[in-house]
């Protein structure tokens, strides 16, 4: 049947977020428990088009290092990951992305990860500040050590209180997403990035309403 509406994807296939670097983790967001751990490869990754395999699970707490490797966790633990989704992916224009998902067996989306694409791994974190949910993902492996915070919406992300660990925005800067960071990941170019910063000073978007710094 076809659901798209004069020509368009469904509205639900959208994803809407508002995403920002962080120095750290914020250690009040760590309530103990076992963040999600999160394993994806991505089989397509250019022009800011993805395919892409995640699994998921809430039961193992890893610690996120430079030399973690996500396929040697996930082969050492791959009867803990019980979610898992296949997702095809359009480029981020204006805090917008397609993202069309479905729940796929974890068993076979575990065999594919092992045998294929580029890989990350990262600990996800989950957070209210006001009204806005927020996730915070702390990677590992040759990511590490990055920290991205995203608020997402079901509609447009915008009048956002900004948390005051939100170093600077890098909505829609593809070398941030997460399918660039699989193959071109963050620790080589993490240098050339604090020299940016430094020298341009942290940025925040003005098109999505007004921006409260908290």
């Amino acid at each position: 049947m076809d659901m798209t509406i004069n020509g368009m994807p469904p509205l639900d296939e959208f994803q809407y977020e508002r995403r920002f670097f962080c120095h750290a983790m914020p250690t009040e967001f760590d309530d103990g428990d076992a963040p999600a751990l999160i394993i994806q490869s991505y089989f397509v990754h250019a022009d800011n088009y993805a395919l892409r395999i995640r699994l998921t699970t809430h039961s193992l707490r890893v610690a996120m290092s430079a030399d973690l490797d996500a396929r040697a966790v996930l082969a050492a633990h791959r009867d803990e990951f019980r979610t898992a989704a296949l997702a095809v992916k359009g480029p981020s224009v204006g805090g917008t992305r397609y993202e069309a998902s479905r729940e796929i067996d974890a068993h076979i989306a575990a065999e594919l990860v092992l045998r294929g694409g580029d890989v990350i791994i990262k600990n996800r974190y989950t957070a209210w500040i006001g009204a806005d949910g927020w996730n915070i993902d702390v990677f590992g492996g040759a990511n590490a050590p990055l920290v991205i915070a995203e608020a997402q919406r079901s509609t447009p992300v915008t009048n956002l209180i900004i948390p005051r660990f939100c170093i600077t925005e890098i909505t829609d800067e593809p070398r941030f997403s997460n399918d660039d960071l699989s193959w071109r990941p963050f620790g080589a170019w993490k240098d050339d990035f604090a020299r940016e910063l430094d020298d341009e000073g942290p940025s925040f978007q003005q098109l999505f309403g007004t921006n409260t710094m908290e």
